[in-house]
């Protein structure tokens, strides 16, 4: 019908009149109307061939248009009605939808109704594309003649930024991240972090205010059960030594992480030998420019440069620091001998491939101290000293394969040395480790993908024991295989399961365990959804229990978690029940582990808690603000415990507040972060109740202030617990009683009530605008 009409205006529009003739051997071509046709003629043709040119182009003129006729009848002949109906899974008709035939001009777009007609004279098999925002690209392959009165049924598009997400049990700190409860910046601009990213990550839910130690403790679960990755690497030694009442810190700069994922619980299949926790550190891929980074502390002083080419870069970050000016300055609680010094440097090096990159990431540090620390049952105190050495090593591919497979495969190295004197003893520790892993990804589409790999765990552990009477050795050797398998299934775009498992078999125990895992979310309505997740996660015991003893089993725990998520415009909430059960946890039969020490894994125990988060960067101008809480309830009967009880790391109640503000008129961001803990228990012998007593309630102000002297020349100033409460971590109790047979005591309490620091920061780079905000 389309080409009848089209037929009949072509031929009334040629009874117009389009005339096309020879002049002069020249082509020349030119429209008038028929009236008219004689007139040009006698205007340009001399009265000798005005007859014979009109009979001539007459004649041509009835040829052409037989031919056109000819030809537009064998067109509407040959043209195909395409014709359909477009819905959504529910039915309801699509609006706007495009539909074409592909590498063609031929197509429409959906009514209101979800209709569309079209008419084509492309013939035999084609490929008809449907495609609309929101909704997955539909292709049917079929010859045309068979392409009408179509339903055609379009599906959620499930990789779109409104999709579900799983988010049970995991925090995202990514830039790239659907949804991100932190941004790299936030690490190393929280006021109580001091630039360390475990610092950072304490003001999150799910987290225990330790503050003595200063690693993550998640869930009722003591430090150890928290392992941290590299690239998906292994990092068997992440924090630097240190003795008691000094808290540690992360050996890894924040300055070359560009994504944080922190998994308080479970995690994927991907991941072993943790209990708790996993903290995986992701390395930036590519930096914007090159530049060069210079640091003068109030602690000591950093430099960094990044170096680009065409497809390679490379970084790398140093600093010493030193506390003895500090210390002149500020005194604390101990007696120090060697205040705290130390040196660490890093390297990143990546090449990029046609289809892959490779990361090559190195790290050493080193330090030593040494000091006498108060002790009730010595008067004169303990005399300690520590000397560290430790190197890092990590090298990580990841690629795109053929049939849309991905690889990822990396290979780490630990080396670690340790010397410690106490009193007249010395010990030497040294560890060599090593983590291999190839994982193999495929993506069916986009509603299907499997994950599965391979990864052992190496370790070498000696320890030298000297004194006046002993001089003994220690030492075990272990090396754990392990296979995963993973899948995610994207039922719609409210609806998603991730499903796995993981075996683990461990050479020292020659025992096999089998982890089961399962993590399922909804999105039940445009910004919240809900996830569950579950788990098994095994874990062999530490270094200090397998030096002496290896003829234990792996402790084990079982987690269920119910989450809910909201986000919507620069606001995030999220609400997390949680119940962990331990079983094989390890029990001994004196103060602490010795040579001498009976061992079992009958240990048990459970932690339960409710964590709430809220987070808003755009209620109020330039203000960025987030509160934790977290509500923990947990016993273990474990290590030389008489029976279940809390652990005395563990609180009750924690709470985090971190503002941050920016000043345009000042040009500075005003940073503070208050946080509370309820008492921690402690075991008070002078009573017959095993860990029933609490110290008072934690609480610390700090406050962090970056003024820009320039675009690239900042000045930084913090103090943490501005306010100089007087914290107690617990109690030391006397061995033995006095006349009264009561034991004495001594409060546990921090080295400083505060600390202070004051620094320079210039960066030199390519743009002139670039600065460390960034990293402050």
């Amino acid at each position: 019908m389309h080409g009848l009409k089209y037929i009949q205006f072509v031929i009334e529009f040629i009874q117009f009149g389009i005339i096309e003739f020879m002049f002069n051997k020249k082509d020349i071509t030119f429209a008038s109307s028929s009236k008219f046709e004689l007139l040009i003629i006698n205007q340009i043709m001399t009265p000798q061939t005005h007859f014979h040119y009109y009979n001539q182009s007459r004649a041509k003129l009835k040829n052409l248009l037989s031919t056109i006729i000819l030809f537009f009848t064998a067109v509407a002949a040959a043209q195909t009605t395409i014709s359909g109906k477009v819905v959504d899974f529910k039915n309801n008709p699509v609006y706007g939808a495009n539909i074409y035939l592909e590498g063609t001009y031929d197509g429409a777009t959906s009514t209101e109704e979800g209709r569309f007609s079209f008419t084509t004279t492309e013939t035999g098999v084609q490929t008809l594309t449907i495609s609309f925002l929101s909704f997955e690209t539909k292709t049917i392959i079929e010859d045309v003649s068979k392409l009408n009165n179509l339903i055609i049924k379009l599906r959620e598009d499930v990789e779109s930024l409104d999709a579900v997400v799983i988010s049970a049990g995991s925090f995202e700190a990514s830039d790239n991240s659907k949804v991100s409860v932190l941004k790299p910046l936030d690490v190393v601009t929280t006021a109580s972090a001091l630039g360390d990213y475990v610092g950072a990550l304490q003001t999150l839910p799910g987290t225990s205010n330790v503050a003595e130690d200063g690693r993550l403790f998640v869930r009722g679960g003591s430090a150890d059960e928290t392992q941290i990755f590299i690239d998906g690497i292994r990092v068997f030694t992440p924090y630097t030594p240190t003795t008691n009442n000094i808290p540690t810190r992360g050996r890894y700069s924040p300055f070359l992480f560009d994504g944080i994922t922190f998994s308080t619980g479970g995690y994927s299949s991907e991941f072993g030998q943790a209990l708790s926790s996993v903290l995986l550190l992701n390395t930036i891929d590519e930096p914007d420019q090159e530049k060069t980074d210079i640091g003068i502390m109030s602690v000591g002083a950093s430099l960094g440069n990044t170096q680009k080419w065409e497809k390679s870069s490379l970084s790398f970050n140093a600093s010493y620091i030193n506390l003895d000016p500090y210390l002149a300055l500020f005194e604390d609680r101990n007696e120090w001998q060697t205040p705290v010094s130390g040196a660490q440097g890093e390297m990143v090096f990546r090449q990029k491939f046609n289809n892959g990159i490779l990361k090559f990431y190195a790290a050493f540090d080193t330090s030593k101290f040494e000091l006498n620390q108060e002790d009730i049952n010595y008067e004169e105190g303990i005399d300690f000293k520590l000397n560290n050495n430790n190197f890092y090593l990590n090298t990580s591919y990841k690629g795109v394969l053929d049939n849309n497979w991905t690889l990822s495969s990396g290979v780490s190295y630990t080396y670690a040395k340790n010397k410690i004197g106490i009193q007249t003893s010395n010990i030497e520790d040294k560890e060599n480790s090593a983590h291999l892993k190839l994982k193999l990804k495929k993506r069916f589409n986009s509603r299907l993908k499997l994950n599965f790999g391979a990864e052992q765990f190496i370790t070498d552990f000696d320890e030298n024991f000297r004194d006046h009477t002993v001089n003994e050795t220690y030492g075990f050797d272990n090396t754990i295989t392990a296979g995963f398998a993973e899948g995610d299934i994207i039922f719609s775009k409210d609806v998603a399961l991730k499903v796995g498992v993981r075996a683990d078999y461990s050479a020292l125990f020659n025992t096999i365990n089998v982890a089961p895992r399962a993590a399922l979310a909804y999105k039940s309505s445009k910004n919240g959804q809900f996830s569950l997740a579950y788990g098994n996660f095994f874990q062999n015991p530490n270094s200090s229990v397998l030096k002496f003893e290896d003829d234990l089993k792996a402790q084990k725990t079982t987690h269920y978690i119910l989450n809910y998520q909201y986000v919507k415009a620069g606001k995030i909430f999220r609400a997390e029940a949680y119940r962990k059960d331990y079983d094989h946890l390890i029990k001994f039969d004196s103060d602490y582990e010795t040579y001498s020490t009976n061992f079992s894994t009958l240990g048990e125990g459970y932690a339960q808690g409710l964590d709430l988060f809220w987070r808003d960067n755009t209620s109020f101008k330039n203000v960025d603000y987030w509160v934790s809480y977290s509500y923990l309830d947990t016993e273990r009967n474990y290590r030389n415990f008489t029976t279940a009880a809390q652990p005395s790391y563990a609180t009750n109640h924690n709470l985090s507040v971190v503002g941050k503000y920016w000043i345009d008129s000042w040009k500075s961001q005003i940073g503070v972060d208050y946080g509370f803990s309820s008492g921690r228990p402690y075991d008070n012998p002078n009573t017959t109740a095993f860990m029933d007593a609490r110290t008072k309630s934690f609480h610390s102000l700090s406050l962090n202030w970056a003024y820009l002297l320039d675009s690239q020349k900042i000045l930084y100033f913090s103090v943490n617990n501005v306010l100089g409460f007087k914290n107690i971590n617990g109690y030391q109790y006397a061995d033995t009683p006095d006349v009264n047979g009561q034991f004495s005591r001594r409060a546990l309490t921090p080295a400083a009530d505060q600390f202070f620091f004051v620094g320079f920061f210039w960066t030199i780079s390519e743009d002139g605008k670039d600065n460390q905000l960034d990293n402050l």
